[in-house]
């Protein structure tokens, strides 16, 4: 799952980037850092770093081991790093909590453990609802979505993604995953609302563009779905998203000669 991984690589990053205060957070910096160009040594540093430490002291190591993991995808062992570091922290820091605990979950999906994800998920986004980091609730009650469709949910899902709206109603790609819901529900009006918003807070992204046409043409707007698959292939001409858009494109008659 590419587009899982390098999502979750990046919330693992930006748990673990602030400003450092610690000798400790300088060293998880280091070590996230060895994660991303050579996992495989980083998972030796964060051992090594393990070594004789208390519980409540392992979070940081714990969590360079997950993201090393994660680089080499090995979603177990990446889900048992982030519980562990998740656990490691104080009970009432409850927003690196949830933090680490939504790192944990995409792992635990990406390794095809719907149910143990979903269960995952759930408590990170009471905690950070209960942190009151809405943005964050919202982000992770997508995730949460993302797993009821894969489990054949649609309805709990839109739910979800209800949620979501509601805690990070600035976030596209919670917008972008209730249009695709929607449509694949055969509910047209929503879909088409919620991709226009999309599409205000992030037209330049591919994705957005590809879903906004797939939409249009569903509803018969060919000339929109065309503007849209157009834009596609103008802005991120090398993405898979603008290979898509060329297809549907040239199933309704564009040519490209110079492809």
């Amino acid at each position: 799952m590419p587009a899982l991984l390098a999502a979750t690589l990046i919330f693992a990053q930006a748990a673990s980037v602030a400003a450092p205060a610690t000798l400790e957070d300088d060293r998880l910096v280091a070590c996230m850092a060895e994660a991303r160009s050579d996992p495989a040594q980083a998972i030796i540093t964060a051992n090594e770093w393990l070594e004789g430490m208390s519980r409540t002291a392992r979070g940081h190591p714990q969590q360079c081991l997950g993201f090393a993991y994660m680089g080499l995808l090995r979603w177990n062992a990446a889900r048992e790093a982030f519980v562990e570091a998740r656990d490691a922290r104080p009970i009432d820091d409850l927003a690196e909590r949830a933090r680490l605990g939504a790192m944990a979950g995409n792992a635990a999906f990406a390794g095809e453990d719907n149910i143990l994800a979903l269960l995952l998920l759930q408590a990170a986004q009471g905690d950070a609802a209960s942190a009151g980091e809405n943005a964050m609730a919202g982000g992770i009650a997508a995730d949460i979505a993302r797993v009821q469709v894969n489990m054949g949910q649609p309805d709990e899902a839109a739910l979800s993604l209800e949620r979501a709206r509601v805690f990070a109603p600035q976030n596209a790609e919670v917008w972008l995953l209730s249009a695709t819901l929607a449509r694949r529900m055969e509910d047209l009006p929503s879909a088409q609302s919620w991709i226009a918003t999309a599409v205000q807070l992030d037209p330049a992204n591919p994705a957005v563009g590809l879903e906004a046409g797939v939409i249009a043409a569903m509803g018969g707007r060919m000339e929109a779905a065309r503007d849209s698959w157009l834009s596609v292939v103008a802005v991120a001409g090398g993405s898979p998203q603008a290979q898509t858009a060329r297809s549907y494109l040239e199933q309704i008659g564009e040519e490209f000669p110079d492809r």
